[in-house]
């Protein structure tokens, strides 16, 4: 096993809500050996306060988090990506930049909590967040020092496609 951190972003289009929670559980679960970020093609400028109120009732970390815009994660400088995951099923079909590295990408599409409205948004909140802290539970146990790239697309892929997978996610791979 290596000392190696390895560098995650989660995009999504608005970068308010599904990506924040990736990045906020990866930086806490990872246990530093992950470094995570999250941006958005189209960003909404803020962070929806359910996903910072779910996320801190929770004892996930929400200092720092905010929405941006890839372009700032494409400039030089910027940090140098392992894995990319889109998690919003347009930001999936978007055309990306081009990250240097050649990061291995996969879609793990969920649904938009901040699309449900009333009583019900608290409650998507934490589903999605549970949803993505089964997918990062997951990929944190994958042995990523010695699997080879199309393997580990493949396993990346199968756990995009975990209970509550957006359709698009379920029917990729």
């Amino acid at each position: 096993m290596t000392d190696r951190t390895y560098n995650v972003l989660f995009l999504c289009t608005g970068n308010s809500a599904r990506s924040i929670l990736g990045e906020s559980l990866m930086n806490k679960l990872g246990g530093g050996r992950f470094r995570a970020y999250s941006a958005g093609s189209d960003p909404k400028g803020e962070v929806h306060p359910m996903a910072l109120d779910v996320l801190g009732q929770l004892g996930f970390p929400t200092e720092g988090l905010r929405s941006k815009n890839w372009d700032e994660f494409a400039r030089p400088g910027a940090p140098e990506f392992d894995f990319i995951f889109t998690v919003c099923d347009n930001a999936a079909g978007e055309s990306c930049p081009v990250w240097p590295g050649h990061p291995i990408t996969a879609h793990w599409g969920l649904e938009d909590p901040a699309a449900v409205e009333g009583e019900e948004q608290h409650q998507a909140f934490v589903e999605a967040l549970r949803y993505l802290r089964r997918r990062i539970d997951l990929f944190l146990m994958l042995p990523h020092d010695s699997v080879d790239e199309l393997a580990m697309r493949g396993k990346l892929a199968e756990i995009g496609r975990e209970e509550g997978a957006s359709a698009k996610a379920r029917d990729e791979g």
